[in-house]
């Protein structure tokens, strides 16, 4: 289940022995399929090595204002970051954070950032309990930052009392609520397809779309960060989102075979992929030459896998199928919903700037007989895959309702 999947964070790690706690919350980030990089200060370097998370991180340990690959990492890390992490958190960083002191990279990334921040501190109880310490504590929190408050335990020196750093399920319990992120998809079993499949001419040549498959890895992608238990079956040579259960496939009648099984146990099927309506009814098993002439090459109907799928729809299952378009958008996808026996249908005009095909981005319209057409404007494609997960929430909520 990777509940962060593409997310970015920033992980701060100062200089207190908590700080080898601070390895396994960066293994824990990665396993949940965040991208983490990793922001240590001079002092945390007394107590772990960087080399131990650069090797477990997303990308090498950031130390130095001074020494880093970026003229201006401090900027560039609170800018891309979806959320800084701070564990632990001394109170050294806490006073320097209250005062707006940027004395480091950690501190100056704090303080050049528009993200939300989640601080974890950990100390000898002393130091926790101390007004100075407490004080910073309610600036930080009346400014919007999120405290993980540290818990009861055993200490260095072997004391006993407040001031040790939160657990790791604690804190990344805090970095999903504070993201917002839903979890209303757990248990339930979705399949998507994405990809352009390929119908082979000859031993060289294809007959295939401009599909990338970014939209229906970014469905995966999400659906797998909202809780579901996820199969992709994909005709890309891509990483498939952590949690994510792969099959490669090439062409339309693989990829049907595939999508028939997964199909059988699925609560959701949705078919992100853009299937070849056509395929050459003869493939030569050799290159064709150019000198034997221009070949004839006959096609046939490829199966279609939607209308198949619409028909024998179990009760209760949600099946989601997409149309690209060039022209009378919404009146050419409200005919295949319906022709196609689908719950939902994700329109999108491929013939406009930044939509669709290739693109980091899309804009749609997702049409259902459940519910008015909601539009989703141009965005990132894992912004609309939220907005038809959204979808396939309220339908299935209608549909259980209806029971």
């Amino acid at each position: 289940m990777s509940q962060l999947a593409s997310r970015r964070i920033v992980l701060g790690v100062s200089g207190g022995i908590a700080a080898y706690k601070s390895v396994e919350l960066c293994r824990r980030l990665v396993d949940l399929g965040a991208h983490v990089v990793p922001v240590m200060t001079a002092d945390a370097h007394r107590f772990i090595g960087p080399v131990t998370l650069s090797a477990l991180a997303s990308e090498p340990v950031h130390t130095s204002l001074w020494d880093d690959a970026s003229v201006i990492p401090h900027t560039q890390l609170g800018q891309t970051a979806d959320i800084i992490v701070v564990a632990p958190a001394t109170a050294r960083v806490l006073s320097s954070y209250a005062t707006g002191s940027s004395e480091d990279l950690l501190t100056a990334t704090l303080i050049a950032t528009r993200a939300p921040v989640v601080v974890c501190p950990a100390m000898h109880t002393e130091m926790w309990e101390h007004a100075a310490v407490q004080d910073n504590i309610k600036i930080l929190r009346s400014r919007g930052v999120h405290i993980v408050e540290p818990e009861t335990g055993r200490l260095a020196g072997g004391d006993v009392g407040a001031g040790r750093l939160a657990s790791t399920e604690r804190i990344c319990a805090e970095i999903i609520r504070v993201l917002g992120i839903s979890q209303d998809l757990v248990g339930v079993d979705i399949v998507v397809t994405a990809g352009g499949t390929r119908e082979p001419i000859d031993a060289v040549r294809v007959i295939a779309n401009r599909s990338s498959g970014k939209q229906g890895y970014a469905v995966a992608a999400v659906a797998a960060q909202r809780g579901a238990r996820v199969t992709l079956i994909t005709t890309v040579d891509r990483v498939a989102p952590v949690g994510v259960v792969e099959i490669q496939v090439e062409t339309a009648q693989q990829m049907k075979d595939a999508v028939d099984t997964a199909a059988l146990s699925a609560d959701v099927v949705i078919m992100a992929a853009a299937v070849a309506d056509f395929r050459p009814v003869i493939r030569a098993d050799q290159k064709l030459k150019k000198a034997d002439g221009i070949p004839n090459i006959v096609l046939e109907p490829t199966p279609d896998i939607l209308a198949s799928l619409g028909q024998r729809k179990r009760p209760g299952q949600i099946l989601v199928g997409f149309a690209a378009e060039t022209s009378s958008l919404v009146a050419h996808a409200t005919a295949k919903l319906t022709s196609k026996c689908l719950d939902l249908i994700v329109a999108n005009d491929v013939s406009a700037l930044g939509v669709g095909f290739g693109y980091d981005t899309n804009a749609v319209v997702l049409l259902s007989p459940y519910a008015p057409p909601v539009n989703v404007a141009l965005a990132d494609k894992h912004t609309v895959a939220h907005a038809l997960l959204d979808s396939v929430v309220e339908i299935r909520n209608q549909k259980q309702e209806t029971k």
